[in-house]
């Protein structure tokens, strides 16, 4: 499954509960790298909201949280085709439904050059 999004700013709490070693090392198990210490956000356009339903749906791998961090949904996907990582979908998040949160290894606004507004391909691995 596809998605297209646009990169937008977050609220720059993703750097924090990242940067957690109870996080960052359930990452490491699961997804073979310990991620960058803060994600990428991408906004979903309205239409493909029915998309992130389906994710959802899927199955998902779980970090657990623990002393007041909230347990974290998963799923592996790629942004762009080529940048391996997963889309999380913490517990305690405050973002609408139509914004997802991509994590990978490297900072990839870095990386890929990107800034608020340019667009971006998700690419759900099933």
């Amino acid at each position: 499954m596809k998605l297209k999004g646009m990169v937008t700013s977050g609220t720059q709490k993703g750097t924090y509960f990242m940067s957690q070693k109870i996080y960052s090392k359930q990452f490491k198990d699961k997804l073979g790298f310990k991620p960058f210490k803060g994600t990428l956000n991408i906004l979903i356009k309205e239409k493909d909201l029915e998309k992130i339903d389906e994710i959802k749906k899927k199955d998902m791998e779980l970090l657990k949280g623990s002393e007041g961090f909230g347990d974290v949904l998963f799923i592996k996907a790629k942004l762009q085709e080529f940048i391996d990582g997963a889309i999380i979908f913490p517990e305690k998040s405050k973002h609408p439904e139509e914004y997802l949160e991509f994590v990978a290894e490297e900072n990839l606004r870095e990386k890929l050059n990107l800034r608020d507004g340019d667009e971006v391909i998700l690419t759900i691995q099933s």
